[in-house]
């Protein structure tokens, strides 16, 4: 503040009346030439602190990372909203494969940096894209979890009719019978996309088709609307019969099929279940949110999902099952031919009594069986296989394994889970698991040359072989007369060999007498080749 009294008269005359008003505008006006220079000052050193910086690191450049990443969602988005990309689809894969936009955008970082190591003035790169980055992953987080949070969701979900939610009011209807000759051996198509298919067998020559359709409509007159464009229609062209229903959003029609016991069926279904029962020629099923339930079946089952949403049973087929797609729970039971699962398996798989070779690929697990007489069951933390004929071979991870009462070889190849085998004879067999136990039960037959290694673990056997190491622990050594070849290994878990109990004689196969080998498993042996050492893959 100024020494110099306010109001000073000029020439040192006497000073004026007090203004109160004008002695505070002063305060005031020096108050505010204080603060800026202040502030002045505050620019002046953040300005020599921006050179310096910029002197010892480099002036600041945008990243190309953020523009890209907003580029590929701009993408991907206008595929989704022009129906180019199934919204379901794509979350599930990118549940799945997120994590691989962060190593891609590291990896295009690191370039970034590389080329900033080669400028004669050094560069400092935006981070302003960490928050896109926090955002990808977040999604990722939630789309993995989706499938997890499925069971807490009630039994609501997408696929229903959004018209049942506004309260408009149900219309039943009971389209006529229709019921045509149509060849014994004719080719049948179903096609419902909204609705339930049930599909019987009879032996007369005719299709009989029943359906009741709904509709949800605030009138009479608009039921009737839905009803006439939801009605199916039956197209008879040689031996080519179409079953077909146009669907609509604001209604469905649950169809009942009769076809010729020898006809083939194949069916497209959207928004329903589908059952079928009885047929002689197999059945080609497209699902698209629904659960599909087939018994007593001659011929070939083929299966084709579009989503996790399935349930799929099928008793009592004599043919080959194959099933194709994303899927929640599976259940098998008497099957004669081969069955072939290929896709990701969200809930429990169970399969009892197959007679030929069974084939399940999911992204984390491949099992070879060449046939079941007993039970499989397998899910997100164990794998359990019961009385099988061998070759048999897994391999997964981070599930608990379990091979009881096994005929023939077994590999086992897996981490993080307890593996235990149970062989019935004097089979070969292989394990390797790199996190957890293994522990092998043989039979009093047992027949077998033994080598194995445990890494950080210990090694107890019921038998006199030979165990040597501290920290990296071998056993070898033979058990009878030595026939089998059994390679154990395990890291950071121990490993066991003990004595079992007998198991009844291999059970006869008359239609299958030379067991098939297991695909993509040349180091196991078959039954007629025990001295030979499996070579581990």
């Amino acid at each position: 503040m100024s020494s110099v009294p306010p109001q000073m008269p000029p020439d040192g005359g006497a000073p004026g009346p007090y203004d109160p008003k004008m002695q505070w505008r002063a305060y005031r006006e020096q108050q505010r030439a204080a603060w800026r220079a202040q502030r002045d000052a505050w620019r002046a050193q953040r300005h020599a602190w921006k050179a310096n910086y910029v002197g010892v690191y480099g002036p600041r450049v945008p990243s190309v990372v953020g523009p890209v990443i907003l580029i590929c969602v701009g993408v991907i988005a206008l595929l989704m909203v022009t129906g180019h990309i199934d919204s379901g689809s794509f979350w599930s894969w990118y549940g799945r494969w997120w994590p691989l936009l962060l190593i891609a955008a590291g990896l295009a970082l690191l370039g970034e940096w590389a080329l900033d190591m080669r400028r004669p003035t050094p560069v400092h790169r935006s981070g302003s894209f960490v928050g896109i980055l926090f955002l990808v992953a977040f999604l990722g987080l939630c789309a993995a979890g989706f499938h997890h949070l499925r069971p807490f969701m009630g039994q609501w979900n997408g696929d229903n009719d959004f018209s049942n939610l506004f309260g408009q009011p149900e219309h039943d209807s009971d389209q006529p019978v229709d019921s045509k000759p149509i060849p014994a051996n004719a080719s049948i198509q179903i096609t419902n996309p909204r609705g339930d298919v049930s599909i019987t067998a009879g032996d007369q020559p005719n299709l009989e088709v029943q359906a009741h359709e709904m509709a949800y409509a605030d009138s009479d007159s608009g039921a009737k609307t839905i009803f006439d464009g939801e009605a199916a229609h039956v197209t008879v062209s040689g031996t080519t019969v179409l079953v077909q229903s146009n669907g609509n959003d604001h209604g469905r029609v649950n169809l009942t099929v009769t076809v010729p016991r020898t006809a083939t069926v194949t069916v497209n279904a959207g928004k329903g279940d589908v059952t079928a029962s009885g047929l002689g020629a197999g059945i080609d099923v497209a699902a698209g949110h629904g659960d599909t339930h087939l018994d007593s079946i001659t011929g070939p089952v083929t299966m084709h999902f579009s989503n996790d949403k399935h349930d799929f049973s099928a008793h009592q087929i004599n043919g080959d099952v194959i099933a194709n797609g994303n899927c929640n729970d599976v259940t098998l039971s008497e099957i004669q031919g081969k069955i072939s699962l290929n896709g990701e398996l969200f809930g429990e798989t169970h399969i009892e009594n197959a007679g030929a070779q069974i084939s399940l690929h999911t992204p984390y697990t491949d099992i070879q069986i060449a046939g079941l007489s007993g039970d499989m069951t397998l899910d997100s933390d164990n794998l359990r296989i019961s009385d099988a004929k061998g070759p048999v071979h897994v391999v997964t991870r981070s599930k608990d394994i379990d091979l009881s009462e096994i005929y023939g070889d077994s590999y086992v190849e897996s981490n993080n889970g307890t593996i235990n085998v149970e062989p019935a004879g004097a089979y070969g067999v292989e394990v390797r698991n790199n996190k957890g136990d293994v522990e092998l039960t043989l039979p009093p037959n047992a027949s077998a040359t033994v080598s194995g290694q445990a890494h950080n673990g210990e090694i107890v056997t019921d038998y006199g072989l030979t165990v040597s190491g501290d920290e990296d622990k071998t056993l070898s050594g033979k058990i009878g007369g030595g026939a089998a070849h059994i390679v154990l290994n395990t890291s950071n878990g121990d490993l066991r060999i003990k004595k079992g109990s007998a198991f009844p004689a291999a059970p006869a196969a008359p239609n299958a007498p030379n067991a098939p080998g297991a695909p993509k498993a040349p180091h196991l042996k078959s039954d007629k080749a025990l001295p030979q050492q499996p070579v581990a893959q």
